[in-house]
């Protein structure tokens, strides 16, 4: 059964290893049949959460902030797959990949019953560096409805853009992807 799957790639380099993989993982889905798209946030207008709560006080589900989040949003309640990608920055996300998820507060509650996978790179070799990151991600499934992990990445020992090409996180994001 063909599933729809939506990958957020955090990285804010084009062609950065963590947007590399999320294009093997991409192949992969695509490969088995799914109907797969690839958003890369930082292509995107995307502005931070202002807290103001238009959403939550109008009760429309709509942000006060007009960009292209609507969009992003319509496209996680479709998804049966959501793939979230970022490099780890500071044991953490970066900015592009924390925007979206706090300008998600705006429907939330409407991203039920989803399928996760997570990737990330790093500089470092070690896990320890990714397990912040991977907290943050797992932090926002929680809040969500029935979120269901299936799977993580780690792109370990990769710095310069391409570097994680030949390396077994390549291999792993197609796998991973063809087995959606």
């Amino acid at each position: 059964m063909s599933k729809k799957v939506l990958i957020l790639s955090g990285s804010p380099r084009k062609g950065g290893n963590s947007d590399l993989l999320c294009d093997e993982f991409l192949r992969g889905a695509k490969d088995a049949g799914n109907d797969a798209e690839k958003i890369f946030i930082r292509g995107k207008k995307v502005a931070p959460c202002n807290a103001c709560y238009y959403c939550r006080d109008t009760g429309s589900g709509q942000c006060a902030v007009k960009d292209d989040m609507a969009e992003i949003l319509d496209k996680m309640q479709q998804a049966d797959v959501i793939v979230m990608a970022s490099p780890v920055y500071f044991y953490s996300i970066d900015a592009q990949m924390k925007a979206v998820i706090d300008r998600s507060v705006a429907r939330w509650t409407n991203i039920p019953n989803k399928e996760f996978y997570y990737i990330m790179t790093a500089a470092e070799e070690s896990d320890t560096v990714m397990e912040c990151t991977l907290a943050c991600f797992r932090g926002f499934a929680a809040c969500l409805e029935n979120a269901q992990e299936k799977g993580v990445i780690y792109g370990k020992g990769v710095y310069e853009a391409g570097e994680i090409k030949g390396k077994t996180a390549m291999k792993e994001a197609y796998e991973m992807g063809r087995q959606v």
